[in-house]
């Protein structure tokens, strides 16, 4: 199952990937929608072969992968031609 990644919360005061605390999603097939916090959605692809995807006006699907830095918490992020990007901080916030 692969699900859309169409909005995010980030905690107070934070602007980074890292402060993504809860992401908003929706899955195409079914049309299910749901809320999920961060460790869950990293959770899910590390261990459940969970996809996710932003997808912008135009169609263009960018994967979501998690990242795992030397310290702290692992967080999520866009990666599209072999670049990190930053699909998911433009997208809306709750």
């Amino acid at each position: 199952m692969a699900i859309q990644i169409t909005a995010v919360r980030l905690s107070p005061g934070g602007t980074a990937h890292q402060h993504i605390t809860h992401l908003w999603w929706t899955n195409q097939t079914s049309g299910k929608t749901g809320e999920s916090t961060r460790a869950q959605v990293v959770d899910w692809i590390e261990n459940q072969s969970g996809k996710a995807y932003t997808s912008d006006r135009n169609g263009h699907r960018t994967e979501v992968a998690v990242v795992t830095p030397a310290r702290g918490e692992k967080h999520l992020r866009t990666h599209a031609d072999g670049v990190w990007t930053n699909n998911l901080l433009a997208l809306p916030r709750r």
